[in-house]
């Protein structure tokens, strides 16, 4: 199963503006009439229930929405550009990556239907319809379309499920899970059989859970070993945990230490979760027979676990009480977070998810050359979107500086008669 995929976003350019007058006949004066650009599409992330893996995202792992188109005249505006919508499973958090690594958790689609713009399309630029004032009735200046956002993020994939099965190898959490519930995990009579997590329903009277089942755990799981790191995540969204451990091994307080530590290093949060102990194989004669000995094994023993039932998944001793034992724990575990966090959010009313984007709020910087460069969004747009060859222009794009209060910042950065200013790809000399 792919549980982890780095994909790249590309939201839609806005279109831009455009300077143009209205010249006809029946409107001698009809003044400016550039139509604003339409919006650039999103790329919407929605997490869909159906989905269980990430496995299409390493045959696709682009995405671009499309930009908006330009303005045109008599007002006409750009067509917004189509968002784009990509399927996601339920439990998908989203990773901002750079430089080969994860930089910032910026959402977490745990709800069905819900949806998150992890790259926003950049908006359209104004027609010079915009910048009639009392002043300049014949505009000359528009702006361009923002840029889209474009950002490659991970896509990690924890599975929703209700109760985790965990312990070591051969143990029987596949053959209890196949016991419980219509799930097949692979079952045979050696090591690291499953080799991915496998998840189950199971039916309780008229309502039902999901269980998962987590490869087998060993000694240093927590940093990675056998997968350990893999396998344990996908048990963090649980609210309950049945540890399974095999009677019919030596030491089985050891094994049980063993595991619980790994849980501990992991996340101590997950090592707070409830959980049950199943002591599984009870058919077999080295397990019955010494069942009080095991019992009194794990009396006095410092676990996590609440509960205790010997069980045996290949005669199904055992199995309705932990079924029953799971249902009531995961009922209590559901109702304190209920009372924790209030009442559930309707389907309906789910918000968007839309990531905070860290704007730069600088509005000059010096280049390495000494030149200045204006960094000022608006003003970069207007340099984009305006003909600044004509001297008209370029008269209205320097009140337009004044007014933005670009002028200023450059007094401020020193500006001496003669420097070079820059903005966009246009270059001028201080005076």
């Amino acid at each position: 199963m792919l549980d982890s995929a780095v994909i790249e976003v590309r939201a839609g350019n806005g279109g831009s503006g455009i300077v143009a007058f209205i010249r006809e006949a029946l409107l001698p004066r009809g003044g400016p009439g550039g139509g604003d650009g339409g919006h650039g599409g999103d790329v919407v992330l929605i997490a869909d229930p159906a989905l269980n893996t990430l496995t299409k995202f390493h045959w696709q792992p682009h995405f671009i929405a499309r930009n908006g188109t330009r303005g045109d005249g008599h007002h006409r505006n750009g067509a917004n550009g189509d968002s784009v919508e990509v399927t996601v499973p339920v439990g998908t958090e989203v990773w901002i990556w750079e430089d080969g690594a994860d930089k910032e958790l910026i959402g977490d689609l745990n709800q069905p239907g819900q949806r998150m713009i992890v790259a926003e399309g950049g908006r359209g630029g104004w027609g010079n319809a915009h910048f009639v004032s009392a002043t300049h009735q014949e505009p000359l200046l528009a702006e361009a379309g923002e840029f889209g956002e474009i950002r490659k993020v991970r896509l990690n994939l924890k599975l929703l499920a209700d109760v985790g099965l965990i312990g070591m190898p051969n143990a029987g959490k596949s053959s209890i899970l196949t016991a419980i519930s219509a799930a097949r995990p692979k079952v045979a009579d050696y090591p690291f059989t499953t080799l991915e997590p496998v998840l189950g329903v199971v039916e309780h009277g008229l309502q039902a859970f999901v269980v998962v089942d987590i490869p087998g755990l060993i000694d240093g799981a927590h940093k990675g070993v056998g997968l350990g790191d893999e396998f344990l995540k996908h048990v963090q969204r649980t609210r309950v945990l049945v540890h399974v451990v095999d009677g019919s091994e030596d030491d089985v307080p050891g094994r049980i230490k063993t595991i619980n530590d790994e849980i501990r290093q992991f996340d101590p949060e997950l090592a707070r979760r409830p959980q049950i102990l199943a002591v599984n194989k009870l058919d077999l004669d080295e397990v019955s027979v010494l069942l009080d000995e095991i019992k009194e094994s794990l009396k006095d023993m410092d676990g996590l676990h609440s509960q205790t039932f010997f069980v045996s998944a290949a005669t199904y001793e055992g199995l309705d009480d932990l079924k029953q034992a799971m249902f009531h724990s995961l009922q209590a575990a559901n109702e304190e977070l209920e009372l924790d966090s209030g009442a559930k959010v309707p389907e309906e009313e789910i918000p968007v998810i839309r990531p905070k984007v860290r704007k730069s709020t600088d509005v000059v910087v010096r280049e390495p050359d000494g030149a200045l460069r204006i960094v000022h969004q608006k003003a970069v747009r207007l340099a984009r979107g305006s003909n600044l060859e004509t001297w008209e222009a370029r008269i209205q794009f320097q009140r337009r500086l004044e007014q933005l209060k670009v002028t200023k910042a450059l007094r401020d950065a020193g500006i001496e008669t003669g420097d070079t200013v820059v903005i966009g790809d246009w270059e001028f000399d201080w005076d």
